[in-house]
């Protein structure tokens, strides 16, 4: 045991109990334990309170901006919490209230997503709200390739991941109590709207624009006919499911994760957002883009086609024609280059020289041009 734990001062992570995607809470965002197990034992439900105060606290690496946390109580019962971050942040932002308001719905309603359990929305307990929720033990795969699995696995999991989707978008809102989560008319002009928005407020001194001021200009000239509003999650991509672990030739999904951009809206936002692996380039000029796409690229063998995986969704939710499909995915393209001009201008700030800021600009960049590219042809999907 000893020459366990020196090795692990070695590496610089737990071997035992270790979870994967885990690493040491960073200094700045610190939680206590002991405020935490307190504030369970005085109101959580009594399946937590029977399971002991909290005896470890790990923080999730990849990628959100509110800060996730793996905690374990005494008794080994695993749980998940999500913050909201410390510091200024802008109102609306960091949401953990919504967050915790749609999984309580959905899970009410047997869709896929962890078991919530209690929300803080005081800042005296952690010094910011916070949720907890079960954690899932699966796996996630960051590379849309899947490239370490067979092809009939790839295919279980694009044809899950589809699944999944519909089924988000088939959920009644009034059924699930979500009627006032997000106003129902008009999404596209509303947020073209405030990523435009966005965007001018992160233009830095000396920038050429042109190309996405024409990409603005073409955006809200063409908004095709509105669909019925559905629960919208915002950032639906693979990479934010959990699927069972390889047991069986068929891989559902155990859960839907990060719902921090989730309002009602237009279906075809999420749709084309999941499709832009479709578009990206299996490698990017620069170091800050690490999710490899197919554009250009043979897919591997079990992967649909874009059309292919969008027939399969439309069949699956009852539509017969996407008469404006380049629309949707030169908005999300617009999207996230907005989200990145963002990123670009609060890297400069912190340090003009830096090669991530530069990085971010470049993609910013080149998410626009892809919009632009995409805006030029029109493009319908029928079944």
């Amino acid at each position: 045991m000893q020459a366990i734990r020196e090795l692990e001062i070695l590496v610089g992570f737990p071997l035992l109990e270790y979870v994967a995607g885990t690493i040491n809470v960073r200094p700045h965002l610190q939680i206590h334990k002991d405020s935490l197990s307190n504030y369970i034992s005085q109101t959580g439900p009594s399946v937590l309170r029977m399971s002991g105060p909290v005896s470890r606290i790990r923080q999730f690496g990849h990628g959100q901006s509110n800060p996730t946390y793996h905690v374990t109580l005494s008794d080994g019962k695993e749980l998940v919490l999500r913050k909201k971050p410390p510091g200024k942040i802008l109102k609306g932002a960091h949401a953990v209230e919504r967050e915790y308001q749609v999984l309580s719905a959905l899970k009410k309603l047997n869709f896929p997503v962890p078991t919530c359990h209690l929300l803080c929305e005081e800042d005296h307990v952690l010094g910011t709200p916070f949720y907890v929720m079960d954690y899932i033990q699966g796996e996630v795969h960051k590379n849309p390739s899947l490239k370490m699995l067979s092809p009939s696995l790839r295919s279980s999991i694009y044809e899950s991941m589809c699944q999944v989707l519909a089924d988000l978008h088939s959920v009644d809102i009034e059924k699930a109590g979500l009627q006032a989560y997000g106003k129902q008319e008009n999404f596209f002009q509303r947020q073209i709207g405030t990523w435009t928005k966005q965007f001018e407020a992160s233009k830095t001194e000396g920038g050429d624009y042109s190309k996405m001021e024409e990409l603005i200009q073409w955006l809200n000239a063409n908004i095709p006919p509105e669909n019925k509003a559905t629960i919208v999650h915002g950032d639906f991509r693979l990479d934010n499911l959990i699927f069972e672990e390889k047991s069986s030739k068929w891989l559902s999904s155990l859960a839907v994760l990060d719902w921090e951009l989730s309002t009602l809206g237009d279906p075809l936002a999420d749709l084309a957002y999941n499709c832009l692996v479709y578009h990206l380039p299996p490698t990017f000029p620069n170091r800050y883009s690490q999710v490899p796409g197919f554009a250009g690229a043979q897919l591997p063998e079990g992967i649909p086609t874009e059309e292919e995986y969008v027939k399969s969704y439309m069949r699956r939710t009852g539509r017969q024609s996407i008469p404006a499909w380049n629309f949707y995915l030169t908005f999300s393209f617009f999207r996230i280059a907005a989200i990145l001009q963002g990123v670009y201008k609060r890297s400069l700030q912190g340090n003009a020289s830096s090669d991530r800021a530069r990085d971010v600009g470049a993609l910013a960049d080149q998410m626009t041009k892809m919009a632009l590219k995409l805006s030029k042809k029109a493009r319908a999907i029928e079944l």
